[in-house]
């Protein structure tokens, strides 16, 4: 395809895509499962929805590929056997049970879709070390730009921290909206020439007795 696969722009660096063409990429995609799933006589499950399968044309029009582990399967179906699906885009039911139906093809789409709109995986198998840390650092983070300043930390606390040698911070379910009043704005230096200008020429034209 002449623009390549969705994840190649997502996370490869290929080129930046405006957020006209995610979002047109997002809803080509659920069209296209919507028509598997109920446009046709029978129903399609693809079961490998996936960033890297979904190719994109001169046009950046979504189109789903690589039905090497779809079914065919009577629209009153409940499930199918899995075989191979990704992790990461695999739905938490098919882990536990073994079956597909439409309903995981969806949660594929869902994962699809988040990272469509962050520009990130929405898997990345860690070590479970690594947890704890990424858990604190998202803590500190929220900590550090809280909206009321008299609640940051200082640079030494949250330090400590992250270092783990400080309990965590108690956040608050919810953060206040940030407000800004928008500064007044400041004359530029060509307005304030122009302006003196004019008034000398004004001055000048209508002397005083």
């Amino acid at each position: 395809m002449p623009n390549q696969s969705l994840d190649s722009h997502l996370f490869k660096g290929t080129r930046l895509l405006k957020w006209e063409e995610r979002y047109k990429i997002a809803q080509g995609l659920a069209s296209a499962l919507h028509c598997l799933h109920e446009g046709l006589e029978q129903c399609v499950l693809h079961r490998d929805i996936k960033s890297s399968n979904v190719l994109l044309d001169s046009e950046f029009n979504p189109k789903l590929a690589d039905f090497g582990l779809a079914r065919i399967v009577r629209h009153d179906a409940k499930s199918q056997t899995v075989e191979g699906m990704t992790n990461g885009y695999e739905a938490p039911e098919c882990h536990q049970t073994g079956k597909s139906s439409k309903m995981s093809d969806v949660y594929s789409f869902g994962v699809v879709a988040l990272e469509i709109a962050c520009g990130r995986k929405a898997f990345v198998q860690m070590d479970d070390g690594n947890h704890d840390q990424m858990e604190r650092l998202m803590m500190v983070g929220l900590w550090c730009a809280h909206i009321d300043f008299s609640h940051r930390p200082s640079a030494g606390e949250a330090l400590e921290a992250l270092n783990f040698n400080a309990s965590p911070p108690n956040l608050p379910p919810k953060f206040p909206e940030a407000r800004y009043t928008p500064a007044p704005a400041v004359p530029s230096v060509s307005s304030l020439l122009s302006t003196t200008a004019t008034t000398s020429s004004i001055a000048t034209s209508h002397p005083q007795n």
